[in-house]
């Protein structure tokens, strides 16, 4: 995966618009109409450049049926941004997330050994 095609990643999961149409996506494929319906407050214009960012990062597929667009998820990107970025830090989250259950329960046993001496 080059740098451009993880800048478009990024860039086209940077709007809330944009991760809510690939959310609607994960349920099965929509047609165009069907996902301009679900943003009442945009433009169709509007909706369909939403759109050819999605595409233009390869995370939407579109095919044509006669004068109807399917729009369908293709998470494989995805998947490449997280083996990418996500990965390489998840092993820090997890440490730091034991640290923190450690000191949780470290702290709350404090109370009850004061309790039994007393």
């Amino acid at each position: 995966m080059s740098r451009q095609d993880t800048d478009d990643i990024w860039k086209a999961l940077a709007d809330p618009t944009r991760r809510a149409i690939l959310d609607l996506l994960r349920d099965g494929p929509k047609q165009t109409t069907e996902i301009v319906d679900q943003f009442p407050d945009l433009s169709r214009f509007g909706v369909m450049k939403h759109l050819d960012v999605l595409r233009s990062a390869r995370l939407v597929k579109t095919r044509s049926e006669g004068r109807v667009r399917i729009n369908s998820l293709n998470a494989a990107p995805l998947r490449d941004v997280i083996e990418r970025w996500i990965g390489k830090y998840e092993a820090f989250w997890a440490n730091s997330l034991l640290r923190i259950r450690d000191n949780a329960e470290e702290a709350a046993a404090k109370p009850q050994a004061k309790r039994k001496r007393g």
